[in-house]
């Protein structure tokens, strides 16, 4: 039986004429041996049975139970008369995910994680605009549901995750803010919830990492996601955000040896931190490293490297790292990035080995278009979560807090 595709059927068809149709009893089997329960979406689909329901349900019921009950022309009667919880979508107080907000920060050991703001720009040395960041991402945040389909986890009846709101920071004052940041990062670090901050500028990262590591004797590595390095001493004769990793890497327990660099590359890399990376020999691994290795073997150098000899590995994301035609809304922006999806796959392998902590820095509302960059900041917390959550990694860096801080 011939096909269209058969050389005799084809030279029958006139140039520009339809094509004929198919002879009674054609088929066309382009993959004989297809089975679709070797999808990922199948497994995704039957995976999802196995999720339990127990915080959607009890979400609702409080919903309702502090919401008052809905109109009795309201049928599905797990609808409250006032907005609580995530629905509906559009509606209520912006924390990130729809988390509590527990404005008592000495709660935050009740939970496994713990969301806080850092709303800095004065460590910003072109296009300010950062301060207005973590509101940016918490506003998009309420657009996700806590389940992924792909990765098979819910966060909400997987983990427990609350808001604190944001550090008190001091716009004219970068070292001040500074203590604020690692007062506050010590302080959840120490009650035992993974701290996830949202910045601000990327001057944050060593008042983040120094809050970490004070509440340790044990080592940490970084992996950083970037176009730029970050480590010179100083910018404009200041610690500006051009300079974390310089003097995160000066804490004794936070190694340069343990600093991994993704995404470095183009015309805005100061020559000031490229004999800095020398000097302290740090592992950068430039775009085009990222092609041409590609994304698993990527994942594997940075995880091997931070993690050597370290007990715990911190995440630093700075939005700026995903080419710029993606997010615009950020400080410096630089073509030749990652593409979402790339930076989207290499967040979730080097998660899935477990975080003490992670950041996400460089959203400036200000030169957003339709909030895309507040919202790829958002899923860059969330698929890092999901991979700690899939591989029992959730809380995986609690024995490490040794030396605890109290305020």
């Amino acid at each position: 039986m011939k096909s269209i595709f058969d050389p005799d059927r084809r030279n029958s068809i006139a140039a520009g004429c339809r094509v004929a149709d198919p002879l009674p009893g054609d088929r066309r089997y382009h993959h004989p041996d297809f089975d679709k329960k070797g999808l990922e979406g199948w497994r995704a689909v039957h995976h999802e049975a196995a999720l339990s329901q127990t915080a959607w349900k009890a979400e609702r019921e409080r919903a309702v139970r502090m919401g008052l009950p809905g109109a009795e022309s309201i049928e599905d009667r797990g609808i409250s008369t006032f907005a609580r919880g995530e629905l509906p979508h559009y509606a209520g107080i912006n924390t990130f995910l729809k988390a509590p907000y527990v404005e008592n920060v000495r709660d935050a050991g009740k939970y496994d994680a713990a969301i806080l703001g850092a709303p800095f720009d004065g460590g910003t040395t072109f296009r300010p605009g950062t301060r207005f960041g973590p509101q940016a991402i918490r506003r998009i945040s309420a657009l996700y549901t806590p389940y992924n389909f792909e990765i098979g986890v819910d966060l909400r009846e997987q983990m427990t995750m609350c808001d604190l709101g944001d550090v008190f920071t001091i716009p004219a004052n970068l070292e001040k803010t500074f203590d604020q940041i690692s007062r506050a990062v010590a302080h959840v670090f120490s009650q035992g919830a993974l701290p996830i901050i949202l910045g601000g500028d990327h001057s944050i990262g060593f008042p983040t990492m120094r809050g970490i590591a004070q509440c340790t004797s044990r080592r940490v590595g970084i992996i950083h996601f970037d176009r730029h390095a970050d480590i010179q001493e100083k910018d404009l004769d200041e610690r500006m955000h051009t300079t974390p990793w310089f003097h995160a890497t000066n804490l004794p327990n936070v190694p340069a040896s343990n600093l991994v660099q993704i995404g470095i590359g183009g015309w805005q890399v100061p020559r000031e931190a490229v004999a800095v990376a020398r000097e302290r020999d740090t592992t950068i691994i430039t775009m085009s490293d990222v092609e041409k290795l590609g994304i698993d073997k990527v994942a594997e150098i940075a995880l091997e490297i931070a993690w050597k000899n370290a007990d715990a590995v911190y995440m630093s994301f700075d939005i700026d790292s995903v080419d710029c035609g993606f997010v615009p809304g950020t400080g410096w922006p630089e073509p030749g990035g990652f593409l979402p999806r790339e930076a989207l796959g290499l967040v979730g392998r080097v998660a899935k080995e477990g975080l003490c902590g992670m950041e996400i820095v460089e959203v400036s509302p200000p030169y957003d278009t339709s909030d895309i960059t507040a919202l790829f900041a958002t899923r860059v917390i969330v698929d890092a979560l999901g991979a700690i959550v899939a591989n029992g990694k959730l809380g995986a860096y609690k024995p490490v807090i040794d030396q605890p801080v109290a305020f």
